[in-house]
């Protein structure tokens, strides 16, 4: 019998991820990973003690701090804007907490995430598809996966919906069954990206100048440390029309502002690919590329460049890109790959 450890938030995802291993004649044991001071144990606690399997609290502030935390600060810092779940989900919970299963004598991990892994018969690689719930596939955030880990890993919701798996927790009687879901950042729940990171570090982001697209100074920012691009809201600026953080310049602190047609980019630079069907990209790819969670994915070519870089053109432009953000690539339901954005053009 398979030993499979679950990793439980005390969502109602997790909690049916643990219980339709259980049915299906798994060995399992539930395990949440203390990372932020917002965590609380007791839902998923609850229903491991329902389920009577073994529950482990597992303490990863620090490592999720070093991992997530302070890279998250780096990117802003440097004028990205970043993407912490992906930066956890790579390092956190499908690296550290895959290792932490198997020194507590388990052999796979599972998580309540919406997605699809099959292995491939004739490569044998493991291959990432979308889930079969479309409104909450959650392969962006999984497409940083490498082998090993697609290799290690249970995802029993994939092929189901929200509402079914709701009505699974309503049927075992699960307090979280009509638990909302987490919709921020677990550490910083009020959505003040700013204010956290003065906390956090100590530091003071200085204030400074808007920009129009000509250069010219036409207003004083917060800090440009706070602003991402696409930006409407929260710049504290009347210029007759509707305005839109175009560019930033951290040297100077800057914050260019403009009108919404200079969003739109055609093409992007990307580093740290992860390829899923294939070890390297070799020759230009047709697939269709995301650049955010909620962006509707468009046509696009990917070029190999060198340096583990690559370059992704799309058929048409492309609104508010953004460096830091990832890029995920695909063919129909299956994940071809994901880089991490570092220039538009």
């Amino acid at each position: 019998m398979e030993k499979v450890l679950v990793a439980m938030s005390g969502g109602v995802d997790s909690s049916v991820t643990a219980c339709l291993l259980q049915s299906n004649g798994f060995d399992c044991g539930g395990a949440m990973m203390l990372m932020c001071q917002e965590n609380n144990t007791a839902d998923a606690e609850n229903v491991a003690r329902q389920l009577g399997m073994p529950f482990y609290v597992l303490d990863s502030r620090e490592d999720f701090s070093r991992l997530v935390v302070d890279r998250f600060i780096a990117c802003y810092e440097e004028g990205g804007t970043p993407n912490p779940c992906i930066e956890c989900n790579r390092h956190l919970k499908f690296d550290i907490f895959l290792q932490q299963a198997r020194q507590l004598g388990y052999t796979k991990i599972a998580t309540g995430h919406y997605a699809q892994v099959q292995q491939d018969p004739d490569t044998g690689r493991f291959l990432l598809y979308r889930a079969a719930d479309q409104s909450k596939d959650q392969t962006y955030f999984l497409a940083c996966l490498n082998q090993q880990q697609l290799g290690s890993v249970y995802f029993p919701l994939g092929g189901l919906t929200k509402d079914q798996v709701r009505q699974i927790a309503q049927t075992h009687n699960f307090e979280n069954a009509h638990k909302r879901d987490s919709q921020d950042i677990c550490f910083i729940p009020d959505g003040d990206y700013k204010a956290f990171m003065q906390r956090y570090t100590g530091k003071t982001y200085p204030a400074g100048n808007y920009l129009d697209c000509q250069g010219n100074i036409v207003g004083r920012h917060s800090g440009a440390v706070g602003y991402t691009i696409g930006q409407r809201k929260g710049l504290g600026i009347a210029m007759g029309e509707p305005v839109y953080v175009c560019a930033k310049d951290m040297q100077n602190n800057t914050v260019t502002i403009g009108s919404d047609e200079m969003l739109y980019k055609s093409s992007l630079l990307a580093k740290n690919w992860n390829w899923i069907p294939f070890h390297q990209l070799t020759a230009p790819i047709r697939v269709t590329a995301k650049v955010r969670y909620r962006h509707a994915e468009q046509p696009a070519t990917v070029y190999p460049m060198e340096n583990g870089f690559a370059r992704v053109e799309f058929d048409q432009p492309q609104r508010a890109i953004t460096t830091g953000q990832a890029v995920v690539v695909y063919q129909g339901d299956l994940v071809i790959g994901s880089g991490t954005i570092t220039e538009v053009q």
